[in-house]
């Protein structure tokens, strides 16, 4: 599918679902990352005037909340800034430290970032009568990278049909700046942050994989593997398979 086609198809989409949903327009977390960008001018495209992005800083790095201001100005996307790094101290204060693993510590402190930024996204949506919608793709999707009830909590996902570098094609038709195009991909959870550092292989390695199941033996055992221990969070949960 050419990308105009799929842009537009797209939008239609995304208004389609809004008003089958009989909600009155639609918000997104604005990260200053590829996919919340793509996302964000494609809600713009969808719905200009009940589209909402809210940028969520929580001791985050200044230079994604500048990248999602730029793309803000740029097309004219109503924004809302709710600062959380207070909340989120607050939290961490009162919230015992069980693990004596730093990565895992680490892990569960990204997590709840990405938590606390999906409550917000849900208090707006039900003040406005808004959908939630997330940025997350197919490549993301397909391993679990994404915090269950956190970025995996919405009620739409545009872009989850589309691996990683599908995704990066569409920002450069739809003129997403160069700069976010261009930058490593993060989730913004902790300083230093790298999708790709995180995963131990690229996007160019798993779109290869989810599109046609080539990848060497050790790139192949570790998506597979991943795909496997995640599978919980594609799923509703579970209930037993027999009644009293």
């Amino acid at each position: 599918m050419e990308t105009k086609q799929l842009a537009d198809k797209l939008v239609s989409w995304i208004r389609h679902k809004v008003a089958t949903a009989g909600c009155k327009g639609i918000v997104f977390g604005l990260s200053g990352g590829l996919d919340s960008s793509v996302l964000a001018v494609l809600c713009q495209r969808a719905l200009p005037r009940n589209t909402l992005g809210v940028i969520m800083p929580c001791h985050s790095s200044q230079e994604d909340v500048a990248h999602a201001h730029q793309v803000a100005d740029k097309f004219a996307i109503p924004t809302q800034t709710v600062a959380l790094d207070s909340i989120f101290d607050s939290l961490l204060e009162i919230l015992p430290t069980k693990s004596t693993e730093p990565a895992i510590s680490q892990l569960a402190k990204g997590n709840l970032k990405a938590r606390l930024r999906m409550l917000v996204l849900y208090y707006l949506a039900n003040q406005l009568k808004y959908l939630v919608i997330g940025a997350s793709n197919r490549s993301e999707l397909a391993i679990g990278y994404f915090t269950k009830h956190g970025d995996g909590a919405v009620d739409i996902l545009p872009l989850g049909n589309l691996v990683k570098g599908r995704v990066r094609e569409l920002a450069r038709f739809l003129g997403t700046p160069e700069v976010i195009i261009d930058k490593p991909p993060s989730a913004g959870l902790w300083e230093g942050q790298s999708d790709e550092a995180e995963l131990g292989l690229s996007y160019e390695e798993l779109d290869c994989y989810l599109f046609s199941g080539e990848a060497s033996e050790a790139v192949r055992k570790k998506i597979e593997a991943m795909i496997a221990s995640s599978n919980h969070k594609r799923l509703p949960p579970q209930v037993p398979d027999f009644s009293a």
